[in-house]
């Protein structure tokens, strides 16, 4: 089938079809609530299998494949549109250890992962790509996104055509992980009296069980900050992500011209017109007519795209001819979770170490949203500060995913994959200290 814009509403009508079917399921099927799988993904699935891969009856064009790489481009594009600005050293001094180990965990990850990657990798599969190792973490702590971006700027700079693909694979076993096995180990803790507040297995709100919130819970979120007369709000806040996401093209069709033997990734320069963009809506005082809030939601809708065609494209011939190194990392990864918040969370946190330390596994193996499910388990009142202490202290690890995203993969794809490991492990180490020093303070 030829590409048109057809195939493209096509594509996106039967995504956004099995998405509500998804949801429809989520809401109404017990079992399938159990799971506490995001719809997206459940749709995902059924698209999968749906799909090319095996029953072929879903008419998804082979396109499908693409739309990760563009879909994290316009995400990418929107991340600093209407930020106003953060009070670093004010944020890291209201968490301190919910800071100093949650980044230590998030670079920790990363680090013995390239490490893992550098020794094992060419002694077990010397006819893999080392940097196969960070699509581990770009996968488990990052998310579809995070895989989508880290493995296209690895694909660009190395012409190693698998890294979205392997990266996707990474980001749905740990969003499966996180939920199987956290639950696991909140079992384990509870038996050992570990949580603060709970001693048994507690029913969830319903709205996360089910995906809907009831009348009484609905909330209004986002301000009109257009004249419709003029211009309707959403519109506004569509049109600056997409003029980033325009930006970052432009720029890179006239790159391209130049010859030049590097390359320059498309999430970078996404990030770049996005940063300008925002740079400009202050020079003009528009800023005031931006709201954060729904240009966030628009990244959220975009990442649930993102979820949907990272499943629904894999390539399960790609996922069989590496399943070995895929298995053997993802079994680091699980093990190297595990061992931070036994090892390091329990040591090391002031308070409600079990609760953090579960938050972290989830959001290490998953996203922050697994993290959050675990921990309504463990603290469904909220009783603890785990989400208040890690939504203030995000607000500073932000700007560092955002660099390790746009550089790592760089660094790693021109051969200083081992230099950067060092570098990383070194900074989890001084993180991990300062912490274990803040502690002591404390005490």
């Amino acid at each position: 089938m030829e590409f048109s814009f057809n195939t493209l509403l096509i594509d996106f009508a039967l995504a956004s079809l099995l998405m509500v079917f998804a949801q429809f399921l989520r809401s109404k099927v017990k079992i399938v609530q159990r799971l506490l799988l995001p719809a997206p993904l459940i749709a995902g699935v059924i698209g999968l299998v749906g799909g090319r891969c095996f029953l072929n009856v879903l008419p998804f064009s082979k396109e499908i494949i693409n739309y990760p790489v563009f879909l994290i481009v316009v995400l990418f594009g929107g991340l600093f549109i209407g930020n106003k600005g953060t009070g670093l050293m004010k944020a890291i001094k209201k968490t301190q250890d919910t800071f100093y180990l949650n980044l230590a965990a998030e670079l920790g990850q990363y680090g013995f992962s390239l490490l893992a990657g550098f020794i094992f990798i060419p002694l077990l599969f010397p006819a893999v790509n080392t940097s196969i190792a960070l699509l581990l973490p770009s996968g488990f702590v990052g998310g579809h996104g995070y895989a989508v971006a880290i493995g296209s700027t690895l694909q660009e700079i190395t012409g190693w055509e698998h890294a979205v693909a392997i990266g996707q694979t990474f980001a749905t076993i740990g969003l499966i992980v996180a939920l199987l096995i956290g639950i696991i180990l909140i079992k384990y803790g509870i038996s050992k009296g570990y949580p603060t507040y709970i001693k048994s297995m507690q029913k969830l709100p319903e709205s996360m069980r089910t995906g809907f919130y009831s009348p009484n819970e609905q909330d209004a979120y986002g301000r009109k900050t257009t004249s419709a007369i003029s211009v309707e709000t959403y519109t506004w806040h569509i049109g600056l992500v997409l003029t980033a996401t325009g930006g970052a093209y432009l720029i890179d069709f006239y790159y391209q011209k130049l010859g030049l033997p590097f390359a320059l990734p498309l999430v970078c320069l996404a990030l770049f017109c996005g940063i300008m963009i925002n740079a400009f809506l202050k020079a003009a005082k528009l800023n005031q007519y931006v709201d954060k809030e729904i240009i966030t939601h628009i990244g959220s809708s975009i990442t649930d795209y993102l979820l949907f065609f990272g499943v629904a494209s894999l390539d399960i011939k790609i996922v069989f001819a590496y399943w070995k190194p895929i298995l053997f990392l993802c079994l680091f990864g699980i093990l190297y979770c595990i061992m931070f918040v036994f090892l390091i969370g329990k040591r090391y946190f002031v308070s409600n170490w079990f609760e953090r330390g579960i938050f972290i596994f989830g959001w290490n193996t998953g996203i922050a949203a697994m993290g959050i499910i675990l921990l309504r388990i463990l603290d469904p009142e909220f009783k603890t500060t785990v989400l208040t202490d890690y939504s203030l202290a995000y607000s500073v690890i932000a700007l560092v995913e955002i660099l390790i995203v746009t550089f790592l993969p760089v660094f790693v794809g021109y051969g200083y994959g081992f230099v950067c490991s060092v570098v990383l492990i070194l900074c989890f180490v001084l993180l991990v200290l300062r912490a274990r020093f803040y502690k002591k303070s404390t005490e």
